[in-house]
Order: structure tokens, then sequence, then C-alpha cells
């Protein structure tokens, strides 16, 4: 790949949102969707798609977090289960909400990285 970009690590671009081929300009317009195209570089990333895998990451990142922290209070404070049912859904989707966008992008990044796509050839516009 003789590209005049430096390297970007996918994980950094992505966390970041920002592009992956020159870790400068943005990856998402809006929260969740794409931008059609970099506006630093012209990559496009109209065909980019990351699928169910961010949702997934998610859920195996907080649920464990959740529930961990769910058994710790009941084991050391036994509090009312009103106070669980207080405490545990605005963490979870605050933690779900939060993680969702750099997952996306990470994963973004990643198939940028690695020349993947659905057919088997690179999913990004202008690349080879």
């Amino acid at each position: 790949m003789n590209t005049p970009y430096p390297p970007v690590s996918p994980f950094m671009a992505g966390m970041r949102g920002r592009c992956p081929r020159c870790g400068v300009g943005r990856m998402f317009a809006r929260y969740l969707t794409l931008a059609g195209t970099c506006d630093s570089c012209g990559l496009g990333f109209k065909a980019a798609d990351s699928g169910d895998g961010p949702a997934v990451f998610v859920i195996f990142i907080v649920g464990p977090i959740a529930v961990g922290l769910a058994f710790w209070l009941e084991m050391a404070a036994a509090p009312p289960y009103w106070l669980h049912l207080v405490l545990w859904p605005p963490l979870i989707l605050l933690g779900s909400i939060g993680l969702l966008r750099p997952m996306k992008g990470v994963l973004i990044a990643l198939q940028y990285h690695h020349r993947a796509g659905d057919t088997g050839g690179n999913t990004f516009d202008g690349e080879d």
C-alpha cells in the first residue's frame, strides 16, 4: 500500500471517529450516521458497514460490568429491589449509548485497515 498518508492506528482513529486513512477527517456525520466521504482526504464511506458487530461488543462490555456491580451491591449492602431498578437501567443505557459510536468507528477502521469487504474486495471507494 503505497500512499502519501501516514500510518494511522485503526483503534485510535475509530475511537476518535476519525478517517482510517488520514486520521484527520470525520468518519461520522451524526452520532451513528457515517459521513459520505472524509472531509480531509476524500475516502468514501458509503459502502462501509459494521453490521451488528458494535452492538455485540457493547453487550459483551456493558453486560458483565452491570451484572458484576449489581451482584456486588446485592452481596455488600442488600439494598431494596427498587434501588436496583433505579440504578442499573440508566447505567446500562448510558454505557451502551456511550460505547456504540466508538465500537462502530473501530470496526469500520479495521475494515479499512484489512481491506475487508462483503464481496471479498475492498469496500472503500477509490482504493485498490
